[in-house]
């Protein structure tokens, strides 16, 4: 490490317990952040200040306007572009001296144990409860630390998952922590609403549990959750136990919602047999689309209204991601209604060739 490195760190170099050997085994490691939103910039920028060595940040969506009050490396004129590239260029300029990894694709049954194999630990910076169990049950098949971490208006969740005990048995994971969870029950934070600052926080506190990992200092919250009230300024901790009781044989292969390729959707609309939403911003709206009504993300719960003989509803965004959680929420709104994403979103109809025109 050079002589102006040993400088920037001087501060943590400083405290108690840390010293050298803790910086070289941060210089070392490899953290993998699932989701670059309101959780994983904060843990992402506190990790690449404090030297961890390679930061990989995994995530297929793009930039909106209603990120930007908790998604705090991002501006106004990167709306549009790759959370996941974005983020890894700010991190490189803020910390020259470390390696970014960007992944620009949606982990997944298929992918999730490759992508995570180079890694020392994984952080849960997903915000949808899907992607939890599968970012555990991963882990838990690969033998890696998790830390998890979920914000729900103005409270928090923090815990330290799968993690290696003296015995060689492991710590609880998500589903020890939750056997059962009603995913259509658990809003968003485009329908429930939160906080940005709880974002802040919670994102900051699993950087901390990384630091803590890598470096042996001070006590993991393994075998316990952490919940913070950021209203009412209470936390509590609650423990579950040290040793998971739940086995993972594999993991789950299929899509959560209905998906609806690019050439699928364009013989259908030749039929008339679909309706089409975007669920973009007004800014990507206007630079490019294939019709149909447009209501944001955002909007959509309150805004989405029809009648159980209307056609299939397909939404459709930049990658799919966001087209998927709408259709997740017109699907509760509307149990009898028929509902898809379009895979891949408009990357993928891009490439078909189709010009705007043919379908609006």
């Amino acid at each position: 490490m050079m002589e102006d490195e040993w400088v920037r760190y001087g501060c943590q170099l400083a405290l108690p317990g840390f010293g050298k050997e803790a910086q070289l085994k941060l210089q070392k490691a490899k953290v993998l952040i699932a989701g670059a939103g309101g959780l994983g910039c904060p843990a992402a920028l506190y990790l690449a200040s404090s030297g961890a060595g390679t930061i990989a940040i995994a995530d297929d969506d793009v930039i909106a306007v209603s990120n930007l009050h908790r998604q705090i490396l991002f501006t106004p004129d990167e709306v549009g572009l790759s959370k996941a590239e974005i983020a890894c260029k700010k991190l490189s300029a803020q910390n020259p001296a470390i390696r970014l990894v960007a992944i620009a694709e949606k982990i997944s049954g298929q992918n999730a144990l490759r992508l995570m194999e180079d890694y020392d630990i994984v952080i849960d910076c997903t915000d949808n409860i899907e992607s939890k169990y599968l970012l555990s049950d991963a882990c838990v098949l690969a033998g890696k630390p998790l830390v998890y971490g979920a914000i729900y208006r103005c409270e928090g969740q923090l815990s330290v998952l799968n993690v290696m005990n003296g015995d060689g048995s492991r710590s609880p994971h998500y589903r020890d922590l939750f056997p059962r969870a009603n995913a259509a029950a658990i809003p968003n934070c485009a329908e429930g609403g939160v906080m940005p600052t709880i974002a802040g926080i919670i994102g900051c506190m699993q950087a901390n549990e990384v630091i803590k990992y890598i470096t042996g200092m001070g006590e993991l919250l393994s075998g316990k959750i952490f919940i913070l009230d950021a209203a009412a300024m209470q936390s509590r901790i609650i423990n579950v136990g040290g040793v998971s009781n739940t086995t993972i044989n594999s993991l789950p292969q299929t899509s959560f919602v209905e998906l609806i390729s690019a050439d699928e959707l364009k013989n259908g609309l030749d039929k008339h047999a679909y309706e089409l939403i975007d669920v973009r911003n007004t800014e990507e709206r206007n630079n490019f689309h294939i019709g149909g009504r447009h209501m944001p993300l955002d909007d959509l719960a309150t805004n989405l209204l029809m009648d159980e003989d209307d056609k299939p509803i397909v939404f459709y965004c930049q990658t799919g991601r966001r087209s998927a959680e709408a259709a997740k929420i017109a699907g509760k709104k509307f149990p009898r209604g028929h509902f898809f994403s379009l895979d891949g979103g408009l990357s993928a109809w891009e490439k078909t060739g189709l010009t705007i025109q043919e379908n609006i």
